[in-house]
């Protein structure tokens, strides 16, 4: 998730917020990887059921509607493509901000509802970065 986030910094993920709230576009997610549930992976929830995900030359589309994302500075921009994507039921098309590198929906596909574990929320290390995560 760089540059939002760096290996070996420490977060709160809230496990409780989605008993209370819907998993929206947007928020940060802690989840089982699909490929290999003993590893859990933190990425960006791009599309939400039923969502039409597309991507152009590295810009996003939800519906034919470009995506704005501000939290994916040039220099992690990538120019792919990927086809048109339902995203079914209880599931999520999620991606990293670092898209030049991540491993992420593109190429295993989608986040079973049942395999999120939580929402990042706070990073509490190292304390020069203590605060929200958005």
């Amino acid at each position: 998730m760089q540059p939002n986030l760096a290996d070996q910094e420490r977060i709160f993920v809230s496990k409780f917020i989605y008993y209370f709230a819907d998993i929206k576009r947007g928020d940060v997610i802690v989840f089982w990887y699909p490929n290999d549930v003993s590893k859990s992976f933190i990425k960006r929830v791009i599309g939400i059921p039923g969502d039409r995900v597309e991507i152009r030359k590295g810009d996003v589309y939800i519906d034919g509607q470009r995506l704005g994302e501000s939290y994916v500075g040039p220099e992690y921009r990538d120019d792919s493509f990927h086809r048109i994507v339902e995203v079914p039921l209880r599931q999520y098309f999620v991606l990293g901000d670092h898209r030049s590198s991540s491993n992420d929906s593109r190429s295993w596909g989608f986040v079973p509802e049942a395999q999120i574990l939580g929402k990042a929320v706070f990073r509490y290390w190292p304390l020069s970065k203590l605060g929200m995560i958005d």
